[in-house]
């Protein structure tokens, strides 16, 4: 069985033409960065690994998790993570909510939960916010909240879609960080989507320049 994700002949077609293309294989907790202009499609790429392709959109090739074709299973069978820009935190919920709602139907029962929910918030320095409402939170608390709300879902793999480019530099080099290492600690296969140099630097993997097809 191989390890880790591999896009073999990956292709994304839109109604019927090639729009962005990519063949690589991602070991566990390695980082692959993918960069490339604005518009080349690297969003809709990510959006084909996850099952999330918006209506006119097609893929060839096949995604590979584990040594498991993931390619035609829906969204919630793949057990892949992805970071967006901004942290789509529910703002009815509390962190604790949010992180709750990232667990997976086991642990079960209320104590169980909760034990998880706060070992999560202690491992990213934010211990006695489940209560906390997350408008209150700053923009660095926020994304930590989101990074370990993904990582109680248990995914085997993680996607980075421009995932610190709403961040000061101080904070984003940060963060930043904190998501390499704990994507690393839990031996997941990255794949980044960025414009920016510094985040390619930090994730210390290969680099795959994009360019629009036809």
């Amino acid at each position: 069985m191989t390890t880790g994700l591999h896009l073999q002949n990956l292709c994304v077609l839109q109604g019927g033409a090639p729009l962005v293309a990519l063949d690589a294989h991602i070991a566990p907790g390695e980082v692959l960065t993918v960069m490339g202009p604005s518009g080349v499609g690297k969003s809709t790429l990510l959006a084909a690994i996850t099952g999330t392709l918006p209506h006119g959109f097609t893929i060839e090739g096949r995604i590979v998790l584990n040594g498991i074709d993931v390619t035609d299973l829906r969204p919630e069978q793949r057990h892949i993570g992805i970071l967006f820009q901004e942290e789509l935190l529910f703002p009815h919920l509390s962190v604790g909510g949010n992180l709750a709602f990232g667990l997976p139907p086991t642990p079960r029962g209320r104590t169980a939960r909760r034990a998880k929910v706060d070992a999560a918030l202690k491992e990213v320095d934010l211990p006695g916010f489940a209560q906390r409402d997350p408008a209150t939170l700053s923009g660095g608390q926020k994304a930590r909240v989101a990074l370990m709300r993904m990582l109680l879902s248990d995914p085997k793999a993680l996607l980075l879609d421009e995932a610190f480019s709403r961040l000061d530099t101080a904070l984003r080099a940060q963060v930043r960080q904190l998501v390499f290492d704990r994507a690393k600690a839990r031996a997941l296969p990255v794949l980044m989507v960025t414009h920016d140099a510094e985040d390619a630097k930090a994730a210390g993997g290969n680099i795959v320049e994009i360019t629009a097809q036809g």
